[in-house]
């Protein structure tokens, strides 16, 4: 069986390639990162609310250098700026961030160089989120998850009308909200409004990794330490999780705070373990 992490770590041997794929007549447009060889293991790695695929292309790009096929992507709607995939801001919630997620593993498994292992998920921030719910939903094709700062924070957001810059009476929701530069519909507010997030995110039976600043002012911290307990808690799951807390970590990280998680990051991707095959 291929093992990811045969090539050097400091290999670069690593194509680069844009790439599409269709959700809902929706097409999703990013960018794959490709080792030599064949029966990769994958990697999807998703960006946070109002940003796009360059946000994170650094850790698909440091994926693919221990081998692991990386794929990066810009959300349907989920930018205002420098989104090259489809759809509108006011259409666009947590949940049809999943559904884009979920309509990149099926594409990502049928090309004829992907392993059937298993997809290495992770995301940052609100992407953190859409991982999380995806691997509840779709656990049998998910060998692994990385959460960076998840935003688990937003369906309490949204019951208390205030979601980052946007205020609104959650009892009167409207059918746009203002947000910044960026224009969301009543959707993104509803798709969560009765969510209990750590209930969401459980039924994923595999190993997790949870990375977050102790400075964040976005998501509280408090939110990685339920996190954290939640999956520890799982009933019936033998699988590890583990929380890093990044000492004066804000919300996204640069520098030596980034460093750090990149490390803690390969030192997961790399962990034995023996992800079983799916249909």
């Amino acid at each position: 069986m291929f093992h990811p992490f045969q090539k050097p770590a400091h290999d670069k041997s690593v194509s680069e390639t844009a790439f599409s794929c269709v959700r809902d007549g929706l097409t999703i447009r990013g960018t794959e990162y490709r080792p030599a060889g064949t029966c990769l293991p994958a990697a999807i790695v998703s960006h946070g609310f109002m940003a796009d695929q360059n946000s994170v292309r650094h850790y698909a790009q440091r994926l693919a250098e221990i081998g692991y096929a990386a794929y990066c992507f810009d959300f349907n709607g989920g930018s205002v700026t420098n989104s090259k995939s489809d759809g509108k801001t006011t259409e666009m919630s947590v949940l049809t961030e999943a559904a884009d997620l979920e309509a990149l593993m099926d594409h990502v498994v049928r090309l004829p160089y992907i392993s059937q292992t298993g997809i290495f998920l992770m995301g940052c921030s609100q992407g953190g989120f859409v991982s999380a719910l995806t691997a509840a939903k779709r656990g049998d094709m998910v060998s692994r998850l990385a959460l960076f700062y998840p935003a688990l924070c937003i369906p309490d957001d949204a019951r208390a009308g205030k979601m980052m810059f946007a205020r609104f009476d959650p009892h009167n929701i409207p059918e746009t909200v203002n947000c910044g530069p960026m224009k969301l519909g009543r959707r993104y507010v509803t798709d969560v409004l009765d969510m209990d997030p750590f209930a969401e995110i459980v039924p994923y039976p595999g190993p997790v990794l949870i990375v977050h600043g102790t400075r964040d002012h976005i998501v509280h911290p408090n939110y990685a330490y339920r996190a954290y307990e939640a999956y520890r808690n799982r009933s019936g799951a033998g699988a590890s999780v583990c929380l890093e807390m990044i000492e004066g970590g804000g919300h996204g990280f640069s520098g030596g705070h980034d460093k750090r998680a990149i490390e803690k990051l390969v030192q997961f991707a790399k962990e034995e373990g023996s992800p079983q095959k799916f249909q």
